[in-house]
């Protein structure tokens, strides 16, 4: 048995079992759940191998610590779509204004009366690039915005959405640059992450590089083809498995987007502002940031119980949650439901309730908040199992934060 560090408040224990269970039963090799609940953290556990090495040759152990942050892959979307937001509550960005207005070499190939909502909610047409790009154009960023501004649609823009892999984070990082001045992880750094206290980056500073873990593949355990601890399906439909494997869908090429793969573990790629990939943090800061957005962070040195404001107002929550799509997702071949920058809560991408909205990571890491609950939520993990939306390690968590509430 791997043992658990940390702490879960009264109440909470199910948290914990279930935390254990995902590494007796389904393969777990080093992760980090955190949750915070209207102005308390009730739980904050770590457990298992920071840097995991499978399949090549061993290396020693290294423990998974209090302070272990982990590249968080899509989760990242929902810090990018905080920046882009809060903007828009400070009056520095209009949601329905012409992508052109802020970045006029946009307006080509039938782009031109694209408003900045339908990049935030995956209604833009653009998940795919025409020619893939290569790993130092992501890293140099100007290539890559370029390349996404000279993209045709897929589909009519406004017509449909599709899930945007990649193009999500150069098409909204690219507005906030140009409405802000500054870049996303800039501003995520100095208006969100810093105020708050967290350990939670979009290109990650030199000092912080020997905290971070090692992502590694894993293979689906055998439970996650069947009924997961929530109750619900795993098994993926036929017509998304062929959507996958077949290079020329627009499935394959939207996830294919850089070629080749890029490579996360990379010091390189860490560094670089990659905005709907890259992020790193720990699940405290995770948690922490979806508690902040809604009003149900802890203070600091504070009374307990005393939260500190929302960072969102009522009405850029209301813009946050949507629904701005909901339907066949023309992608990732299954109903999705977003708001503005988020997942809200579907069989697709289920959390603790429908009020819920946050954002999954491609193998595994989940962050979300809901207001109706008042929880700030965050989960990572090092080792990425098959799956974009959720897997059997989150839902089972989820199902035993459920129950934790449901007792009280």
């Amino acid at each position: 048995m791997v043992e658990i560090w940390g702490e879960t408040a009264p109440g909470y224990e199910p948290v914990r079992a279930a935390f254990e269970r995902n590494f007796r039963d389904y393969g777990e090799l080093g992760a980090a759940v955190a949750l915070y609940v209207r102005g308390h953290k009730v739980v904050d556990l770590w457990g298992g191998d920071a840097r995991p090495e499978v399949g090549g040759r061993p290396v020693p152990a290294v423990a998974w610590t209090a302070d272990t942050a982990q590249v968080l892959r899509s989760v990242t979307k929902g810090c990018t779509a905080a920046v882009a937001l809060l903007l828009a509550q400070r009056g520095l960005l209009d949601l329905d204004a012409p992508v052109a207005e802020y970045w006029p070499e946009f307006r080509t190939a039938g782009k031109e009366r694209i408003p900045v909502r339908w990049l935030l909610s995956h209604r833009a047409g653009l998940p795919a690039l025409d020619t893939p790009l290569r790993v130092e154009d992501v890293l140099a960023w100007e290539p890559a915005v370029a390349a996404v501004a000279a993209q045709a649609p897929a589909w009519e823009p406004g017509s449909a959405h599709g899930y945007h892999p990649y193009t999500f984070g150069w098409l909204v990082g690219e507005v906030v640059r140009r409405a802000s001045g500054r870049t996303v992880g800039r501003y995520f750094a100095e208006e969100i992450a810093r105020p708050l206290g967290l350990d939670l980056w979009i290109g990650l500073p030199a000092g912080a590089a020997p905290r971070v873990g090692r992502l590694v593949d894993l293979p689906a355990p055998p439970a996650a083809v069947g009924q997961g601890a929530s109750g619900l399906k795993l098994r993926p439909k036929r017509s998304v498995v062929a959507a996958y494997q077949d290079p020329a869908s627009l499935t394959a090429r939207a996830f294919g987007a850089v070629e080749p793969r890029l490579d996360l573990n990379d010091p390189a790629a860490q560094a670089a502002e990659i905005p709907g990939a890259n992020g790193i943090g720990t699940a405290r800061s995770v948690a922490r940031f979806y508690a902040a957005l809604i009003g149900v962070a802890d203070r600091h040195g504070g009374p307990p119980g005393q939260p500190l404001p929302a960072l969102f107002t009522p009405r850029t929550l209301a813009e946050a949650v949507g629904p701005a799509a909901d339907g066949p997702d023309r992608v990732l071949i299954v109903n999705s439901r977003f708001g503005h920058g988020y997942f809200r809560h579907s069989s697709t991408s289920p959390m603790s309730s429908p009020a819920a909205f946050g954002h999954p990571g491609r193998g595994g890491a989940l962050g979300f908040a809901d207001p109706e609950l008042g929880l700030g939520f965050g989960y990572v993990t090092c080792g990425m199992q098959p799956g974009v939306t959720g897997d059997i390690r989150s839902r089972g968590l989820i199902a035993a934060v459920r129950s934790c509430l449901d007792a009280v």
